[in-house]
């Protein structure tokens, strides 16, 4: 599992589409999205790089990466 620390989410939408940018490249990923915290957990296949690189695309920036 992957935690990323996510700006520029505010609302439902950011949730959908953060959560597909991800699974366009893992369908099979795990994902919740907390928008009070600004925090992406993903449980995928998936390298960290290629995640980060997922949400930048769906529009936000990552500013931090923790693994658990």
């Amino acid at each position: 599992m992957t935690e990323f620390e996510v700006q520029g989410m505010s609302c439902q939408h950011c949730v959908a589409a953060v959560t597909r940018s991800i699974r366009e490249i893992d369908p099979q990923a795990q994902v919740r999205v907390d928008l009070e915290r600004g925090k992406v957990a993903v449980e995928s296949k998936e390298s960290n790089d290629a995640l980060k690189e997922a949400i930048d695309e769906a529009g936000y920036t990552v500013v931090g990466i923790a693994s658990a």
